[in-house]
């Protein structure tokens, strides 16, 4: 699944792919996409539209149109690409951006998982699915305080509570393990046990792992490309995640992965000791 980094990634290459082109019409070959409004209405709406910017909040895409925000999660197999009109779809394309200078903007999406939701600019924040996103670490938004008291209110583990979008946003499965063998602490460490330093410590890792992940163009597990179809690099250095039953890089221990909730989680037992 695309994290904050790759979505970034995403971000800044469609960026200089989209931005001043107008939309001429939309085809649409899979409608449940469109949460918000019906697709009907939906094409209606941006028909006319100007993409103006790009912008992100944790690991949802945020389209500037002239009157309105296109709010996209890409989910797990979602990806946009920028294409001649006249070149052929390819397999599980399913939303389609038609520019008046005869290219498109393509959305496919093998597992169909991905949402779009239409705004009128400044609704955004206060609905649904973006109302109950907390700030990511790397915002200038982003508050220690009402994270640690978060964190050490709840008696989840780390682990999950830092897959929590509602506590802290952008993080997910492969940046969680990341953090939390760079910070030293156990994924299942329960967040009611963790100290204020703890906290402040897997903050900094976050803010640390996150960025070195933008720089490198994200991490390609299986099938994450950026929109330009390019691969990211973060995974030449990940130290934890799908590295189980290698040496750790740090004391030579061997890397664990276990099941907390369903998700693969990766640590190493004697740098992350509980």
């Amino acid at each position: 699944m695309p994290e904050l980094p790759e979505v970034e990634t995403i971000r800044q290459t469609l960026k200089e792919l989209v931005i001043g082109k107008k939309i001429e019409s939309v085809s649409i070959h899979w409608p449940k996409i469109i949460q918000q409004p019906e697709p009907d209405m939906f094409h209606q709406t941006v028909v006319g539209q100007t993409f103006r910017d790009i912008r992100r909040k944790g690991k949802f895409l945020l389209f500037d149109l002239d009157d309105f925000v296109l709010v996209s999660h890409l989910r797990m197999e979602g990806k946009y690409g920028v294409f001649p009109s006249a070149e052929e779809l390819m397999p599980h394309t399913h939303v389609i951006f038609h520019f008046t200078d005869d290219t498109d903007l393509r959305y496919r999406d093998v597992r169909k998982f991905g949402t779009m939701h239409l705004f009128k600019k400044g609704e955004e924040q206060n609905a649904k699915p973006l109302v109950q996103l907390a700030e990511e670490p790397i915002s200038g938004n982003f508050s220690i305080k009402t994270f640690t008291e978060k964190v050490q209110s709840s008696q989840r583990c780390i682990k999950n509570i830092l897959l929590d979008q509602t506590v802290i946003a952008g993080l997910g499965n492969i940046y969680v393990d990341e953090t939390l063998f760079l910070a030293k602490i156990h994924p299942l460490q329960q967040g009611v046990h963790l100290t204020d330093k703890d906290i402040l410590i897997i903050y900094q890792s976050a803010v640390e792992t996150l960025n070195k992940a933008i720089k490198q163009g994200g991490t390609t597990i299986r099938s994450y490309v950026n929109s330009q179809g390019q691969i990211g690099m973060f995974q030449q250095e990940l130290a934890v995640y799908s590295k189980e039953g290698e040496a750790c890089q740090v004391c030579g221990d061997m890397i664990t992965k276990i099941k907390v909730h369903g998700r693969g989680t990766h640590y190493c037992p004697s740098c992350q000791a509980i």
